[in-house]
């Protein structure tokens, strides 16, 4: 069965700023990203979550994108919790500790389940865990930080079961924290990224991003087994290195880039950044929230991006 897809009704008045963004249909494939509206006709017979049917036509029933799979047309909302799947990589804030177990805002309809049993304890030593080491998990974490993790599996009731069991994933520190729609963080083969201005990315799958300095992981001399331990216990620090002026300028452009992106609903992912980076150069950081600068700053980038 040949899908066919329609215009919107009625047709929004064009906007030159808005071209960048645009979805053409083409032999039933989207391209681009431009988010539909409540209402909006967008295929025929045919339907998915997000739609409805009226008479032969689809229409979405839910502002999203356009999610298509063989002949099934859905729409993904964008004002949405994240829906979690296994090995998918979060960041998150502990909400609450409890017995042997953290709890975890990851912008899900429920808190994750951080098990003490899933964490890397100082010392980098796989071992089981004993009551004093349950005695000292506000050492691990407390209420109010910010971790990267793993999403492990699911408990019946529906909580994600969260894990940290490698050095990668960690406390975090050094930075500033910036939340988008989870729709708009596009899935990639690493969500860790170092850009070329000297800044840490981490795109957690959730909507949940960390912006910061990019810093060396061990001290210079130190190998093999020491180097496990000092990074361990780095893993778990709070305290925040020292951070330049000039750090401090770089970390927040590269925030408010990324939030310029979420606001004309842009898929975010480490090149995109980049580019939007390069385009606001020619901006003050102050400035980079304003309308007129985001659509300045957003057009170019998609512009270098669909030249890549």
């Amino acid at each position: 069965m040949q899908v066919q897809f329609l215009s919107p009704v009625p047709p929004p008045p064009p906007e030159p700023q808005e071209e960048d963004g645009d979805v053409s249909m083409v032999d039933g494939e989207s391209v681009g990203i431009n988010p539909v509206t409540p209402g909006q006709a967008i295929a025929t017979d045919t339907q998915g979550h997000g739609t409805y049917l009226e008479g032969s036509t689809v229409h979405s029933s839910v502002a999203g994108m356009i999610d298509r799979v063989n002949k099934l047309i859905s729409v993904r909302p964008l004002k949405t919790r994240y829906n979690a799947e296994i090995g998918d990589i979060v960041v998150g804030r502990i909400t609450e500790v409890a017995q042997s177990r953290w709890k975890v805002d990851v912008n899900g309809r429920q808190d994750a389940v951080l098990m003490l049993s899933s964490v890397n304890l100082p010392g980098g030593v796989q071992r089981r865990k004993s009551e004093s080491d349950q005695l000292q998990m506000r050492t691990f974490f407390s209420e109010g930080d910010l971790l990267v993790g793993e999403v492990q599996s699911f408990y019946a009731d529906g909580a994600t079961a969260l894990q940290t069991r490698t050095l990668k994933y960690c406390k975090l520190r050094n930075g500033t924290f910036t939340c988008v729609p989870p729709a708009l963080v596009q899935r990639c083969k690493s969500h860790f990224h170092t850009l070329p201005c000297g800044v840490d990315v981490i795109l957690g799958l959730n909507g949940y991003i960390w912006v910061s300095k990019t810093t060396e992981k061990l001290p210079k001399g130190v190998e093999g087994r020491a180097a496990e331990e000092v990074e361990a216990e780095m893993a778990y620090s709070n305290k925040n290195e020292p951070i330049t002026d000039h750090e401090r300028e770089t970390i927040a452009r590269v925030s408010n880039c990324i939030a310029a992106l979420a606001r004309r609903f842009m898929y975010i992912n480490d090149s995109i950044i980049v580019y939007a980076y390069e385009a606001s150069l020619g901006f003050a950081v102050s400035d980079l929230l304003q309308l007129q600068v985001i659509r300045a700053i957003t057009q170019e980038a998609s512009a270098k991006a669909a030249m890549s």
